[in-house]
Order: C-alpha cells, then sequence, then structure tokens
C-alpha cells in the first residue's frame, strides 16, 4: 500500500521563530493538549495552520492513494472540498464521494477519482 503525503512542513527550530500571543478558550487548549500528546500543543497549532495555508494556497497534493480507501459512498458536497486523492476542487453542492480510509478516516474524493484512469503508475 502507497501512501501519498503532502509535502513535509518545513521546521524551523524554536528558538528561530517569532514569538505570537494568541488568546483560545480554556476548554479549546486543554482539547489541543490531549489531541497533540508528546507532540505538544503549540506544535499541533503550527500544523493545523500549516495545513490551512497550504490548502488554501493550491499547493495541494493528494493526502492518500487509491489502495488507502476501502470503502466508498455517495455524497453531496456542503462546501467546498479537495478530493484527497487528485486535488481536484469540489464545489458546494456538487455530487461527491466519501471514501474510508484504511486508517479509518472519512475523505472527500471527487466523482471518477477511484477510477481506474487516476491510479499513478
Amino acid at each position: 500500500m502507497q501512501t501519498i503525503n503532502r509535502p513535509s512542513i518545513h521546521r524551523t527550530p524554536t528558538t528561530e521563530m517569532e514569538v505570537t500571543s494568541i488568546r483560545l478558550e480554556r476548554d479549546l487548549k486543554e482539547k489541543l493538549k490531549g489531541l497533540a500528546g508528546n507532540q505538544g500543543y503549540q506544535a499541533l497549532i503550527r500544523d493545523v495552520l500549516w495545513n490551512y495555508v497550504w490548502q488554501k494556497s493550491g499547493e495541494y497534493e493528494p493526502q492518500v492513494a487509491r489502495d488507502d480507501i476501502r470503502a466508498s459512498m455517495n455524497a453531496i458536497a456542503q462546501q467546498e472540498e479537495r478530493c484527497a486523492l487528485t486535488g481536484e476542487v469540489i464545489h458546494p453542492h456538487e455530487q461527491m464521494v466519501i471514501g474510508l480510509t484504511t486508517q479509518g478516516e472519512l475523505v472527500p474524493l471527487s466523482l471518477g477519482s477511484l477510477s481506474q484512469h487516476y491510479i499513478e503508475h
């Protein structure tokens, strides 16, 4: 099984980063700490922000390989999505597919993205 990953996020040593203050609700901070585990919640926040920038900048790379999809179901997009296989934009109210990955995640898929012609050789 081959997984296609997004480009690795540039890791800058924390000593070279700018200090920025952000106010978070106490509950949000605690949930982030719980989700971050050993990574640390500030690193998780940076990853979330980098992912947002990466997706919005048009530098999107596919997140999964076709072999990673173990089930799929038809759906209608309620907001703009990007296909996890092709990076194709899925517009609101368009038909799409929801894929269940081997890791148990649900990912947006464009119609036809599971077809043979999208498989990388």
